[in-house]
């Protein structure tokens, strides 16, 4: 693995929440990990001047907010995107047209016309081009996926998946960008249940062919938004704004190999902060993980001897243990900001050459856009909605 003498020079287009992670990541990073390069954290792009107070609160030299200059610039080797899905596709492919690195946030687009135009940038372009699917880099998850990946769970038979939070539940939480179609794509389906898709995925080594799929919106429309915090903020004056995406997605899934999954995301399932739950049944064994417990994997084993069967709880902090090695003594548990740590360390290894790297290119992230794009599709045919019969055989009214 050969990294250039000179920093690998960062541009972050976007500082809001995910801006203010990566922030975080990229300054991290080579704190705890050998990468064999520095980094240096460039500029900061956002949409407004007033953003520069921030940007100088993270730590940022420079602050702009036209991102295509930034994009031009010589002196700037990787474009890091962070804004809302809708602008994924432009900054994406100009960056990759100018010869810089990329790492794009999930969902890889809005479309998947827009997904496959930047597979396209991306094979045909000298930078490495990644997709910011940030749960991969939980060391619990890496571990279920070794296991899954050795066999140890025999044929893989059922993946059920949860992804559910409540920071939407209060029908008068304010309308964010999250919430418009035009801006977003999809709503709860595209900004979580992404990720369920993605990790089960990623999990099995396979791919989902067909769904069948439920989308709900529950709360029709919204204060606007007055004061903006992290995913929501504070309700401002005015008439209440339309709801363009779903609040809850539901949907069954074939895999490739032969298992059936079941998939389920909320942002209205109350006390459930960030509740990102799969389960994996093989003939041999189980893995289950929950992100509430994240420095955990539970493990069963289907051969243990009668009497002594079980859930097993694996502590993943061990130095063996994925990622954990570089931090803090067994034991001593991560959090939520380690994933992006860890995905800067692997998007750094991948563009040193390192090909047992594994991250999710713009292609894998394209498989997830074609999964959303066929749970939105099935959800609109009410076809897939077998209507409940009474005993004479009429529908029972929905």
């Amino acid at each position: 693995m050969t990294m250039p003498d000179t920093p690998l020079r960062v541009a972050v287009i976007g500082n809001g929440f995910m801006g203010r992670m990566h922030t975080q990541a990229w300054r991290t990073a080579p704190r705890f990990f050998d990468l064999g390069c520095d980094i240096e954290p460039a500029v900061l792009v956002g949409r407004r001047p007033e953003g520069a107070a921030a940007a100088r609160d993270l730590g940022w030299p420079e602050y702009a907010t036209d991102w295509r200059s930034v994009v031009e610039r010589s002196d700037i080797d990787l474009i890091d995107i962070c804004t809302p899905g809708d602008t994924h596709a432009e900054i994406a492919e100009a960056a990759l047209a100018a010869g810089k690195h990329v790492l794009c946030e999930k969902p890889l687009a809005n479309s998947v016309e827009e997904a496959d135009r930047m597979v396209d940038a991306a094979a045909a372009a000298t930078g490495v081009a990644l997709c910011g699917f940030s749960y991969r880099r939980t060391p619990a998850l890496a571990a279920a996926r070794a296991l899954i990946a050795k066999g140890v769970l025999g044929e893989i038979r059922h993946v059920r998946a949860q992804y559910l939070q409540d920071w939407l539940s209060d029908p008068d939480a304010p309308y964010t960008w999250r919430l418009d179609r035009e801006r977003a794509g999809s709503g709860t389906l595209g900004d979580i249940g992404a990720h369920s898709i993605d990790t089960a995925q990623w999990l099995l080594g396979d791919d989902i062919t067909a769904v069948s799929a439920v989308l709900r919106t529950f709360v029709p429309t919204r204060p606007p938004m007055g004061d903006q915090a992290g995913l929501g903020g504070v309700a401002g004056a005015g008439e209440r704004v339309e709801v363009t995406v779903d609040d809850a997605a539901a949907f069954t899934a074939r895999f490739a190999g032969g298992a059936l999954g079941v998939f389920e995301a909320s942002r209205l399932a109350t006390g459930r902060r960030n509740a990102n739950r799969i389960e994996v049944n093989g003939s041999r064994g189980t893995v289950a993980f929950d992100f509430e417990r994240m420095n955990e994997l539970e493990y069963y084993r289907a051969d243990d001897p009668a009497g002594a069967q079980g859930f097993r709880r694996i502590q993943v902090t061990e130095p063996e243990h994925p990622y954990a090695g570089a931090w803090w003594p067994p034991g001593h548990g991560l959090g939520y900001e380690h994933l992006f740590t860890h995905q800067v360390v692997d998007v750094v290894r991948a563009i040193a050459g390192d090909r047992d790297v594994d991250v999710p290119t713009f292609a894998d992230a394209a498989r997830v856009q074609r999964v959303l794009s066929a749970v939105i599709e099935s959800a609109a045919a009410d076809a897939v909605m077998t209507p409940v019969r009474g005993r004479g055989g009429e529908a029972v009214a929905s």
